[in-house]
């Protein structure tokens, strides 16, 4: 029930924060990231710590998958192990090179959008609390950071909204630097 509250409804994700206890740390140290940053050299310490730890997500499932796919398509197109392959078989092995990058790229940005996804509803549940909404919060297993963050004082509704809405890509630049003050 605290994946699927934690993932907004989105079921195959719920899925993997109850079964995988990697993604749950991953998404624990995501949640943990507002506490840390104070001022703009820490968000943007913060920010390529989460670049970082996407570019390993990627790598490992590509290092998973791609010599998997790599063996089976040399073994299809008549290459054994090691030895050369077959003449006209370069424009193939090629393609496949390709579509493994992008599944790569693709498989970082989404680890991104997810990190991104949770620092929103971590900022939706501070507003919540600042605002005394009735409403259930998302990440009940950080309630105890989202209360210490809803009860600083330089961290008001408006700033709460300024900071949810700079994540979300609608960054207000007046706002924002009227809310940089990162204080605990």
């Amino acid at each position: 029930m605290a994946a699927a509250r934690a993932t907004q409804g989105h079921v195959d994700r719920a899925r993997r924060l109850a079964t995988d206890p990697a993604a749950r740390q991953r998404r624990a140290a995501v949640l943990k990231l507002p506490l840390r940053v104070e001022d703009v050299g820490g968000c943007l310490k913060a920010a390529q710590e989460l670049v970082d730890a996407a570019a390993e997500d990627a790598k490992q499932l590509a290092e998973e998958v791609d010599d998997k796919e790599t063996e089976e398509m040399k073994a299809a197109l008549g290459g054994g192990q090691g030895s050369r392959m077959p003449r006209g078989t370069a424009g193939v092995m090629k393609d496949l090179e390709d579509k493994q990058k992008r599944r790569r790229t693709r498989t970082q940005r989404d680890s991104l959008d997810l990190a991104l996804t949770d620092l929103t509803a971590f900022y939706r549940d501070v507003l919540a609390l600042q605002l005394g909404s009735r409403v259930a919060i998302a990440n009940a297993d950080a309630e105890e950071a989202l209360e210490r963050l809803a009860r600083a004082g330089s961290r008001s509704p408006r700033c709460a909204v300024s900071r949810r809405s700079a994540r979300a890509g609608r960054r207000s630049t007046a706002m924002w630097r009227r809310c940089s003050r990162w204080r605990r």
